[in-house]
């Protein structure tokens, strides 16, 4: 049973996504093949060395018990996708929240990743990093989206990001940099570090803790394991103009094509067909283009999407698309994942978890917490249940890497 809260909240917001459709065919090829690189810690160390004195401290403030760093630096997916990243994204902003008198022994830090909507910092700081300092004096970085709060581009409205492609973008973008954040936290010393971000937030988390090469917590909340379930099947599916996706899918064969030979879901079978194994099997018919073969599921979301349903490729494509890009599968394993504790809500309908591989599946070793709310109501009344999930990991692994722990 999915949250009415849920339904009726994203229903009131007037925020739409992929406003201009997928992106251009070329920009998205250009973004799978540097993905494919980045999926993999062995293929992904050379893009990944950004030394961390290119990070610029610009403002130093102190509030009550807590050091506020307001810095920034060139962001390292610029040099590769310098056709692709528009100007407004070129340069990573950041906000550190230090304890002003640290303890003795292990100086712990989260590196937060924003959630959609999340502009700026004074969210994350309030919520989270603040707390976080008076309860446990655990210091946080806080870093800025791409296409978010200072990197808006200017003709974007909120948060209503033009393109599929610009969430991939920013996926890069958020995995390159956070690598950056976290070899200057421990070089000032910070550690044990910890991976954390609420919903868009927990899962670009997840892709930061998968490219870092040795043990890291991670704590993702309301996330899951793909954004293709979030975006084809969530209330979020609801914000997406299909109709238009539809036209520029079937009038432009380089989709169907050149980006379609491209794209691999953990998901998928030898046919590029969704398999079936994470959901109730139903007597329907197979369609015979790979296209247009999604798991019967994918006729349950077309259902219940929007008034007129999604054309079923276009469907296809958006799943393939946001598998390829998203799906954890198609990244490296954190590499202890005993360090890794999830918080669900149980009734989330922002991020359903029917349909695709489940995450403990996927990273054996990886504690859950579940919250009996649903997406919205977990947000505003269980913070707390969030921050004392970092804390449990933090000390779990001062205890496994004592050696680690500054």
């Amino acid at each position: 049973m999915e949250s009415r809260l849920d339904h009726l909240y994203r229903s009131v917001l007037l925020t739409k996504f992929f406003t201009r459709g997928w992106g251009h065919p070329d920009h998205l090829q250009q973004i799978i093949k540097f993905r494919k690189l980045l999926g993999n810690r062995n293929t992904a160390k050379e893009y990944l060395n950004t030394p961390t004195n290119t990070i610029t401290i610009t403002k130093k403030e102190t509030q009550d018990d807590v050091i506020l760093l307001t810095g920034h630096f060139p962001s390292p997916v610029v040099p590769h996708l310098p056709h692709v990243c528009p100007p407004e994204i070129h340069h990573s902003h950041f906000q550190a929240v230090l304890p002003a008198r640290p303890p003795p022994g292990p100086r712990p830090l989260v590196l937060q990743f924003a959630g959609t909507g999340d502009h700026f910092f004074w969210r994350r700081r309030s919520l989270m990093a603040v707390p976080m300092v008076k309860e446990k004096q655990v210091a946080s970085i806080l870093l800025e989206n791409p296409y978010y709060g200072l990197r808006k581009p200017k003709a974007q409205l909120r948060s209503s990001l033009h393109h599929v492609s610009d969430l991939f973008v920013m996926g890069a973008c958020l995995i390159m940099e956070s690598q950056v954040l976290l070899k200057w936290a421990q070089k000032e010393g910070f550690g044990p570090l910890c991976c954390h971000g609420i919903s868009m937030g927990g899962h670009m988390a997840s892709l930061a803790a998968s490219a870092w090469p040795g043990p890291i917590g991670l704590v993702p909340c309301l996330s899951w394991t793909s954004g293709s379930v979030t975006f084809c099947q969530g209330v979020m599916s609801k914000a997406i103009n299909w109709k238009l996706l539809e036209e520029q899918f079937t009038k432009t064969r380089e989709y169907k094509t050149d980006v379609w030979d491209l794209v691999d879901s953990p998901e998928f079978d030898a046919e590029k067909k969704y398999l079936n194994r994470h959901s109730k099997r139903e007597d329907n018919s197979q369609p015979a283009s790979p296209l247009t073969s999604s798991i019967p599921l994918l006729s349950n979301l077309a259902r219940n999407t929007t008034v007129q349903a999604p054309n079923p490729e276009a469907l296809h494509f958006m799943r393939g698309l946001m598998d390829e890009c998203t799906h954890l599968g198609n990244y490296s394993t954190p590499v202890d994942t005993e360090l890794v504790e999830i918080v669900l809500a149980e009734y989330d309908a922002y991020q359903p978890r029917q349909g695709v591989m489940p995450l403990q599946q996927l990273w054996p070793g990886a504690r859950t917490r579940t919250i009996g709310e649903g997406h919205i109501r977990s947000y505003l009344l269980n913070q707390h249940v969030f921050r004392t999930a970092i804390y449990d990991v933090l000390e779990r692994m001062v205890s496994k890497y004592p050696g680690d722990a500054v």
